[in-house]
């Protein structure tokens, strides 16, 4: 399987001296094209500071990044716009859709692509197309407090396929939603990381859907344990 994204060593350390905090103590993780894995941790337990690192917000304190086959960080980034580099690379999933509340639906989804440069025209047709596969092209013109929350979540998830990034980061997906439309979140995940060819990271605290991870990264005291997950099929 061909790795989206490999980190070897990854370490964060917070303050200096007497008072520094290592959150995370040399993380190695993998995950594979059209994969979707959960990570999962206690409150403090570093998965937070790992999301970030991951998603170029914060800087490792060393350690070595892949993502994509390229080499973006290898104790120091390796690119020069670290802003592009998540708006073009990484797609980004919350417990909130976050939708600007001024624009349409098929408008949220083409901003990223406008904000990379592609033409008006080219990226709402790739904004529709993704809508259509979310089945909820028919919301297209409408805006975000016409949604329901699970209109708004599936709007929220074709923003972040917009770009078509190798890496998804989805912090919290399922939490505001019921065990039902939990499992009916994470099904779509799976076919969309699968028909795009998508890595997606989970981090969830939600019982329901852990069940459902081929593969898991359990974060406690900032290291990493890979364990097999269940994998347990999701009926609809």
């Amino acid at each position: 399987m061909k790795s989206a994204i490999i980190m070897e060593g990854i370490k964060k350390r917070y303050g200096k001296g007497a008072t520094a905090v290592d959150a995370l103590q040399g993380v190695d993780m993998a995950v594979y094209s059209g994969e979707v894995i959960g990570l999962i941790g206690a409150s403090g337990s570093g998965k937070t500071t790992l999301l970030q690192c991951i998603g170029a917000i914060i800087d490792p304190t060393a350690g070595r990044i892949e993502l994509g086959g390229e080499v973006i960080f290898d104790n120091r980034w390796l690119i020069k716009d670290v802003r592009k580099l998540r708006r073009d690379k990484i797609g980004f999933m919350f417990q909130a859709p976050y939708l600007i509340p001024f624009l349409t639906n098929i408008e949220n989804v083409a901003l990223p692509m406008l904000l990379a440069g592609q033409p008006y025209e080219q990226a709402r047709l790739r904004a529709m197309e993704l809508l259509t596969t979310l089945d909820i092209a028919g919301k297209a013109e409408f805006k975000a407090y016409q949604l329901s929350g699970g209109q708004a979540q599936r709007v929220s998830i074709a923003r972040a396929l917009a770009n078509n990034p190798p890496v998804i980061l989805a912090d919290e997906p399922t939490a505001p939603l019921d065990g039902h439309r939990s499992l009916a979140v994470i099904s779509l995940l799976n076919e969309l990381a699968q028909q795009y060819g998508t890595a997606i990271i989970v981090v969830t605290h939600d019982e329901v859907v852990i069940p459902t991870f081929k593969r898991i990264y359990r974060i406690r005291d900032g290291l990493v344990n890979e364990e097999k997950g269940e994998g347990r099929s999701i009926c609809n």
